[in-house]
């Protein structure tokens, strides 16, 4: 018998989703660096661990059940948010693109959310409709994200792991903003 208490899978990824929305939405208002770099690192360390139990736990129960297509755009969109996240880690609220780095990283997740939460036929309705045990799943949403959250409290948030970035070494070049010899 499902507890009562406990959220549904899709109950509690939607619940990350309005935290991260609410965190941006701080951001936004916030003034003083050492506000941003709080929030940020929030947004970061909920962002982090709910990609985690997505690709470990979520995404591989609706693989069959769920459009091929939109469970793949989604690991590449998790990548995409990866990449600004260990961004974001590295940097510091004064560098010249550090707001819009977390702009950007909040106009993917937007989109990200808009494409699981689509009401006749994103990812949360199709798994529903397949019959996914969902009180299931989000018992082990649950207690894998309070591991990792436990994890990143004692260890930090480690180095992001993309799955779908593959077969390039990428080269940096001058950063924005300095004089690149075009004259």
């Amino acid at each position: 018998m499902p507890d009562q208490n406990q959220p549904d899978a899709i109950a509690l990824l939607k619940a990350d989703h309005r935290k991260v929305e609410d965190l941006f939405a701080e951001f936004e208002a916030a003034k003083g660096a050492a506000r941003k770099l709080t929030l940020v690192r929030q947004v970061c360390t909920e962002l982090s661990a709910h990609t985690v139990i997505e690709e470990e736990i979520f995404c591989p129960a609706c693989r069959g059940q769920v459009e091929d297509g939109l469970l793949n755009e989604g690991y590449v969109e998790h990548d995409g948010g990866k990449v600004l996240i260990a961004e974001l880690l590295a940097s510091a609220p004064n560098e010249e693109l550090y707001d819009a780095k977390v702009k950007v990283l909040s106009e993917q997740i937007e989109h990200h959310v808009h494409e699981e939460e689509r009401r006749s036929d994103g990812i949360f309705s199709q798994a529903r409709a397949a019959g996914l045990d969902m009180d299931e799943l989000g018992n082990r949403l649950k207690t894998r994200k309070e591991a990792i959250l436990a994890e990143y409290k004692t260890s930090g948030i480690p180095a992001p792991e993309t799955r779908t970035f593959t077969g390039h070494t990428l080269e940096q070049g001058k950063p924005v903003g300095e004089n690149s010899g075009a004259g």
